[in-house]
């Protein structure tokens, strides 16, 4: 029914951690499900064999290092086994409320379609024990309580298989390209919808150690400006307040 792709950093220390709590959030949402990750960094091919998921380590870089979105994209497409897929970051913890969304678009939108959130940030430093009866409670009432709503970032994308394609070499791991993604949704004709209240994706929070110039350098740097000009110099970027649809509980309403 739904490929879930992605790419992870190494699974060391903190980002071990959290890396396996989402991918484990998401082996569980559905029996029908595929997971792709990319890359070769350090135990994620045994991460892949431990949780039956396929991993494919060759991935396109850039000079930097950083990985190309759009062989990232068009591969997952080519390989997928299902016509909806899902691209996440590695951080970022579904619950069952991510696939009655899903079911309530594959069902009611009857075009090609994109669904977003926003994300919550929460601080989780332990392993989540999925195996605990009202694991998603806990986690939500953490997030909602105590973590905080990012109005910006886009961290997940499930769309139509074909609809991403023809994407320039934006970088993974930089801004702009989230938002070069909406636009490209936005501008084929398909259904953008914002799923921030039916969807609680909870980011797990991290540091920004890997940049010497911390977070702000992450967003500023030379391969985030590398991004920008892809996108038509910021021509091309869309983002929450431009979707078509917005998903509450089991309706649709339009944006318009």
């Amino acid at each position: 029914m739904l490929t879930f792709f992605t790419t992870a950093k190494p699974f060391e220390a903190h980002s071990a951690i959290i890396q396996r709590n989402a991918l484990k959030s998401w082996r569980l949402l559905h029996e029908d499900l595929e997971v792709i990750v990319f890359g070769d960094e350090e135990g994620t091919a045994e991460v892949c064999a431990e949780f039956g998921f396929r991993h494919e380590p060759h991935v396109e870089r850039h000079e930097s290092g950083m990985k190309y979105i759009n062989y990232i994209f068009e591969r997952a497409q080519g390989i997928a086994r299902y016509d909806y897929l899902c691209y996440s970051n590695c951080d970022i913890v579904f619950t069952s409320d991510f696939w009655r969304a899903f079911e309530k678009v594959r069902v009611r939108i009857q075009r090609p379609s994109l669904l977003i959130g926003k994300r919550w940030d929460a601080d989780i430093t332990e392993e989540i024990c999925f195996s605990r009866l009202g694991w998603e409670v806990e986690l939500k009432t953490l997030a909602f309580e105590k973590g905080r709503q990012r109005q910006f970032e886009i961290d997940y994308f499930l769309f139509t298989k074909g609809l991403l394609r023809n994407i320039p070499p934006l970088l993974n791991g930089r801004i702009y390209w989230d938002y070069w993604l909406v636009w490209k949704a936005g501008s084929s004709g398909a259904a953008v919808i914002d799923g921030s209240c039916a969807v609680p994706a909870v980011h797990q929070n991290h540091g920004y150690g890997y940049h010497p110039g911390g977070q702000t350098g992450v967003f500023e740097d030379e391969l985030s400006l590398w991004n920008l000009e892809l996108a038509a110099k910021g021509k091309h970027l869309r983002t929450f307040e431009d979707a078509t649809h917005e998903q509450r509980g089991a309706a649709f309403e339009s944006a318009a």
